[in-house]
């Protein structure tokens, strides 16, 4: 027997709770009520915004691939060096460019980027990438199967001197470490993600949509040079909320001796960046061991 608001019950009944499994909802007094509906997204909800420096030889590629989508979703460039080359791409394509005259550097052009789209989806295309026609469908796909989505980010291919390239030591490392987060039931395990990125940076920040909504107060700090996204990632992942994982390539990451990735591997003190980041899961000892192996992944981004 049980009574609810006042009334006796006999027999079998279904109780409008469920046992607490992650992502469940309020909990109260160890009885957790049904999930909520998830927010369904449609294609007016979700922005590209490409952040654009200097003169790329890329960019139009870039902002081509974005306008291609299955699924059309606004599009606009953001950047802090405006130029007759940017100003000429939007013109022609007739895409909304923000000028960024406030902080400077790659946090500081991140976060006004990310601030530009006024929806509340966001994805943040880097100027040298190209992304497969199917990004915003599987990316719409994916979040519509949640409940509370953080972020949604995809597997992706390399592209080396106009060739794309499936798969390089660097890229089987980072699909296997990814592993866990294929499984549904993971996506909303705090424990699961953070020791996905224990490892190392296996999200590729181009690949990734915010969804802004579920992210009150997020922004990129400005306290490192090349692992801005990994720190964002780390704070993130301990927040009440889904990593969502796309385990098919969606874009392609351009890797050039000018590229961003290329040139922030040459920075010194990397190193010293990615033991600061190693520590935050690890006690010392451990994170300067895994550091010696982490380095090694890396090579796989330099031009040989």
């Amino acid at each position: 027997h049980c009574r609810i608001n006042g009334r006796k019950l006999q027999g079998t009944h279904y109780l409008p709770f469920t046992i607490k499994q992650a992502g469940d909802g309020i909990n109260t007094r160890g009885i957790t009520m049904k999930k909520k509906k998830p927010t369904i997204y449609q294609r007016e909800a979700h922005t590209f915004v490409i952040c654009a420096y200097g003169s790329s030889p890329y960019l139009e590629e870039c902002i081509r691939s974005t306008l291609a989508q299955t699924i059309k979703t606004q599009v606009i460039i953001a950047t802090s060096t405006p130029n007759e080359v940017i100003s000429f791409l939007a013109q022609k394509y007739s895409i909304r460019l923000c000028i960024n005259q406030g902080e400077s550097g790659l946090a500081g052009d991140w976060n006004f980027a990310y601030q530009c789209a006024h929806t509340p989806l966001v994805t943040l295309a880097h100027q040298d990438d190209r992304y497969y026609e199917n990004y915003t469908e599987d990316v719409l796909t994916a979040l519509n199967s949640c409940f509370h989505p953080l972020l949604v980010f995809t597997d992706y291919n390399e592209l080396r001197e106009g060739q794309t390239v499936l798969t390089n030591p660097l890229l089987r490392i980072k699909r296997m470490m990814l592993w866990p987060m294929k499984i549904a039931p993971f996506r909303g395990v705090k424990w699961i993600r953070r020791r996905v990125l224990s490892l190392g940076n296996a999200i590729s920040c181009p690949t990734v949509t915010f969804v802004k909504d579920n992210l009150p107060d997020f922004t990129f700090k400005n306290n490192m040079k090349s692992n801005i996204d990994w720190q964002a990632w780390e704070e993130l992942s301990r927040r009440e909320g889904e990593f969502v994982y796309i385990s098919k390539p969606c874009m392609e990451h351009r890797i050039h001796p000018n590229s961003t990735t290329t040139s922030l591997l040459e920075i010194n003190g990397r190193q010293r960046e990615d033991l600061q980041m190693l520590r935050k899961f690890w006690p010392e000892w451990l994170a300067n061991i895994i550091e010696y192996f982490y380095k090694y992944g890396e090579k796989s981004n330099k031009l040989r």
